[in-house]
């Protein structure tokens, strides 16, 4: 080849080669609408960015924000219960036709529970839990102007699947809180879930009752704003807790969990019953006082659920004296007892006192609320980088129990009436305290009372009372000075010198089952749950 052919050649592939600058610029995406939208979206101040020296303080401010937040997504699911005979007029059909709403958001809202909750031991929470929102209220603004019931119902089933993000918001209060505030922390959160459920109902048939019910929607689409606005103010960064899975990974291993962890099991069974008879009591409630003796009119049978409001106020005033003190076993045998009793007065004398359906209003609201708030704050131990998971499992069993009691209730009362049904009730919750009598607060295995029968927490700095764990949130050094102060008084009130220490095997090991915990949060420092030997 020639000198010529060969500068030829050197020359074109000199000319073909680019420079590295001109290929970093080249390969620069477009600056499009959709980028610059999303740069905001996913834009965090600086107070809430997450810094593992100096992590977001879990404030008071911040557990009511999510309070509300929680209070009135939630409330998406039952502002058309009130409403359908209005519905079924304004939309020209049949009540049978608007009647499949309210089951299309439930069947929305099990989706969002099994497919997108468990994806918060994925994604980093804060991003997730702000778009969520984003897209359900811009969603919610087809319910407000659609006049087409197929439409509604359609985009009611979309929203119902998005309205997960309180379930996204509890996982992140379990890691956020201090462990011996755990309990009243979830409180407050569950307290606004639940008001928000009951507020739903009420101000739905009040404001329908006056104006249109297009009214309650385009409240409810303001709130949704206002929420997403909120959050993306003032809600703190969080990263990944499990970035290394894959998303069918995560669900395999929400089924593992239950052969894994006996508490989860008997929480998800005792959750199962206590709802069945919660929403069976409010769905049968309107026939009672629909029919003699009393024939009282929607708006009176809405304003009951006020009942159910002042009850939920005492929650976290009781998380904070009794369930943050002594191992959440004891809080969930005390709400299940309430239950069972406000049930049994309810029963048996509403029929002929309206006595008996206000007292199981209060005592069953107050007590289902009592039993959850313990019940998360014991599951939540278990696996602390997988609480996404732990909260998916509790709450799809939550669920079904809500759709039997809703199905056998409404059933029960067309055969048997209102004693009949109540009845039911309290068989169901007898099935529930006899799961949480089986086994005991300290007991390792799935059933029986091993190590005590003491409620007292042994670590009072636990969230369930036996597991040693330091906050997400703490500092290397702070949170190493707290575990071996732990270690010290818990030494001490043993009466072992290293009651964490020795042959690096929980009770749980040897006796062949899995550790109680283990090892939290691969940024965190040092985030060691370490099981306490009984």
């Amino acid at each position: 080849m020639t000198i010529e052919g060969q500068k030829t050649e050197t020359g074109a592939t000199n000319q073909i080669a680019p420079s590295p600058t001109a290929s970093s610029h080249h390969a620069t995406p477009p600056d499009t609408l959709f980028r610059k939208v999303y740069r905001v979206l996913s834009w965090t101040p600086p107070r809430c960015r997450w810094d593992p020296e100096k992590p977001p303080t879990f404030s008071l401010g911040l557990n009511i924000l999510f309070a509300f937040a929680a209070g009135f997504t939630v409330a998406n699911l039952y502002y058309n219960h009130p409403i359908l005979n209005i519905l079924a007029r304004d939309f020209g059909v049949e009540y049978e036709k608007v009647a499949q709403i309210p089951t299309v958001m439930q069947a929305g809202y099990a989706a969002g529970l099994l497919f997108l909750c468990p994806l918060g031991d994925l994604l980093p929470r804060r991003p997730f839990v702000v778009l969520l929102v984003l897209f359900t209220a811009t969603m919610w603004l087809g319910l407000c102007i659609t006049h087409s019931l197929a439409a509604f119902t359609a985009i009611s089933f979309i929203v119902a699947v998005t309205t997960v993000t309180p379930q996204l918001m509890l996982p992140l209060v379990g890691d956020l809180a201090p462990p011996h505030r755990r309990a009243s922390a979830l409180s407050v959160v569950v307290s606004g879930l639940m008001l928000g459920i009951l507020v739903a109902r009420v101000l739905s048939g009040t404001i329908s009752n006056f104006v249109t019910w297009r009214a309650v929607y385009w409240m409810s689409f303001g709130i949704q704003y206002l929420i997403f606005i909120m959050l993306w103010l003032f809600m703190p960064d969080y990263p990944s807790t499990n970035p290394g899975l894959n998303y069918f990974q995560l669900l395999w291993t929400i089924v593992k969990m239950l052969g894994r962890h006996p508490v989860l099991v008997q929480a998800c069974i005792a959750s199962l019953f206590t709802s069945a008879t919660f929403t069976s009591f409010w769905t049968t409630l309107t026939f009672l006082l629909a029919g003699a003796p009393y024939h009282y009119d929607p708006l009176t049978i809405g304003l009951f659920g006020l009942i159910g409001i002042a009850a939920m106020c005492f929650g976290p005033l009781y998380a904070r004296t009794v369930t943050d003190r002594f191992v959440p076993h004891l809080s969930v045998l005390i709400g299940l007892s309430c239950c069972i009793v406000g049930i049994c007065l309810g029963t048996y004398i509403g029929t002929f006192n309206i006595a008996g359906p206000i007292l199981q209003a209060f005592l069953v609201d107050f007590g289902m609320q009592t039993a959850q708030i313990a019940n998360r704050s014991a599951i939540y131990a278990v696996e602390p980088k997988r609480r996404n998971g732990v909260n998916t499992a509790f709450m799809v069993s939550t669920f079904c129990g809500q759709l039997i009691g809703t199905s056998a209730g409404a059933h029960i009362y067309a055969e048997a009436g209102w004693i009949g049904s109540g009845s039911a009730s309290v068989g169901f919750m007898g099935c529930a305290i006899l799961v949480m009598c089986a086994r005991g607060p300290w007991e390792t295995g799935w059933v029986g009372w091993s190590g005590g029968w003491s409620m007292k927490k042994v670590d009072k700095n636990s969230a369930d009372g036996k597991t040693a764990e330091v906050a997400h949130h703490t500092r290397k050094e702070e949170g190493l000075g707290a575990l071996e102060k732990g270690e010290a008084e818990m030494a001490a009130e043993l009466g072992n010198e290293e009651p964490l220490k020795g042959d690096g095997i929980s009770e749980v090991e040897k006796d062949g089952g899995s550790p109680v915990s283990e090892k939290s949060g691969r940024w965190s420092v040092e985030d060691d749950i370490r099981p306490v030997k009984m």
